[in-house]
C-alpha cells in the first residue's frame, strides 16, 4: 500500500475535517460526509433511524431486488420502506434493465429521494443471478442497467461498486467514467474486488483511480471503523466521504460519531440500545423482530465486551438470546448492563464504542 504524503496526527487533523461537508447529490444535500452502507439484514428502519438520530450524513436502505420489489413480495415491500427521515435513499439491485427502471419509477412514487444501484454485492446468491458485483463482469450490460433507471426517474441516481471481479478485471475507474456520463451523480467504492469477499485488507489507495477517472462526488468504503480509518481512506483514494458498514454492528451511531469528530454540527442524540430494541420489534412482523433483535443485541454485548475486557456470563448471555418475549429481554439486558461500569437503562454512545 502507498505511504501516507503525512503522519497519523496530520493525516487526522488536516484531512478528517472534510467529513464535516455536506455532499451534494443531484438536488439533495447530505448533512456530513459519513454515511452508513445499505447492508442485507442489518439496514432496516429501526437501524437507520438509530444511525441518523446518531449523525450519519446519510443512510441507505437495505438492497432491495427490483423484480421482486414490483411484483409485491412482502419482503422487498419491507426493504424498500422510508423510515420517515428527512431523505430516503434506497439502494435497487437487479440484472434486467425493464425491472431496474420500473422498480425505480415504483421507488420514486414511493418517496424516494435517491436511488441507488447495487453493483458491489459479492454475495453468491446475488452474482449467480447475474447482478451485484457481477454486472462488472459486463460493463456495456451495466450501462444498459444504468441507462434504464436514470431515464425512468428525475430523482438522483448513484451507484455502488467494487474494484473490480478480480485482480486481473480492476475495471471500477471505467465503470465509474461511462456512469458519469450516462448521470449518475455519485459513486461509492469499496476497495476490495468480488473475489476478494471480505478478505485481506480494503486497498483505499486504488481507489485513487477512481478519483482520476471522474468527477463526480467519490465516496470510499470497506474497513473504516474509526475516525483514524476515515482519515486515512480519505488521504489515500482522494474520496469526498468515507461509507460505514460492518464497523457499525453494535454501534449504529458510529457514523456520527466520526462525522462529530470531523467537526460536524451534531444532533445531541446518544444510541440507546433499549429504543433501538423496542423500534425492532415495533417495526418487525413478529416473530422476525424478535430473531432481528437478538442479532443487534448479541453485536452490543461483542462490542462492551470489547471495550470492558470483561465477559457475559455464558448462561445470562444464552438467556436473553433465547428470550421471546420483548419485555422479558428487555429486563434481562438492564440486569447484564448494572453489572458494567456504565451500564444504564440509558445506554449511552460510550458504551457501545
Amino acid at each position: 500500500m502507498p505511504r501516507l504524503s503525512k503522519t497519523g496526527a496530520d493525516v487526522i487533523s488536516q484531512v478528517l475535517p472534510r467529513l464535516a461537508t455536506p455532499i451534494r447529490i443531484g438536488n439533495v444535500e447530505t448533512r456530513n460526509g459519513v454515511f452508513l452502507a445499505p447492508m442485507s439484514g442489518v439496514s432496516d428502519v429501526a437501524f437507520r433511524r438509530a444511525a441518523w438520530r446518531g449523525g450519519a450524513g446519510m443512510v441507505v436502505s437495505e438492497m432491495v431486488a427490483s423484480e421482486a420489489y414490483v411484483t409485491g413480495m412482502a419482503e422487498m415491500q419491507v426493504k424498500a420502506e422510508s423510515a420517515g427521515l428527512p431523505v430516503h435513499m434506497m439502494q435497487l439491485a437487479g440484472r434486467e434493465p425493464e425491472w431496474m427502471a420500473r422498480a425505480a419509477r415504483l421507488a420514486e412514487a414511493g418517496g424516494a429521494d435517491i436511488i441507488d444501484i447495487n453493483m458491489g454485492c459479492p454475495a453468491r446468491r446475488v452474482t449467480t443471478g447475474y447482478s451485484g458485483s457481477a454486472l462488472m463482469r459486463d460493463l456495456d450490460h451495466a450501462l444498459r442497467l444504468i441507462d434504464a433507471v436514470v431515464g425512468a426517474v428525475k430523482v438522483p441516481v448513484t451507484l455502488k461498486m467494487r474494484l473490480g471481479w478480480d485482480h486481473q478485471s480492476i475495471n471500477a475507474p471505467e465503470l465509474a467514467a461511462r456512469a458519469e456520463n450516462a448521470g449518475v451523480r455519485m459513486i461509492t467504492v469499496h476497495g476490495r474486488t468480488r473475489c476478494q469477499f471480505y478478505k485481506g485488507n480494503a486497498d483505499w489507495a486504488a481507489v485513487r483511480a477512481v478519483r482520476d477517472a471522474t468527477s463526480l462526488p467519490l465516496i470510499v468504503n470497506g474497513d473504516i471503523g474509526n475516525a483514524g480509518d476515515a482519515a486515512r481512506a480519505l488521504e489515500l483514494s482522494g474520496a469526498d466521504g468515507v461509507m460505514i458498514g460492518r464497523a457499525a454492528y453494535g454501534q449504529p451511531d458510529i457514523s456520527g460519531r466520526i462525522a462529530l469528530e470531523a467537526g460536524a454540527e451534531m444532533p445531541a442524540q446518544d444510541y440507546n440500545v433499549f429504543d433501538h430494541y423496542r423500534e425492532i420489534i415495533e417495526t418487525s412482523m413478529q416473530p422476525h423482530g424478535v430473531r432481528m433483535g437478538r442479532k443487534h443485541l448479541g453485536w452490543y454485548l461483542e462490542r462492551i465486551e470489547t471495550q470492558s475486557g470483561r465477559k457475559v456470563s455464558s448462561r445470562e448471555k444464552l438467556s436473553l438470546m433465547t428470550e421471546n418475549d420483548p419485555d422479558a429481554a428487555i429486563v434481562k439486558l438492564e440486569r447484564i448492563l448494572s453489572q458494567f461500569d456504565h451500564g444504564t437503562a440509558s445506554s449511552n454512545s460510550s458504551m457501545a464504542a
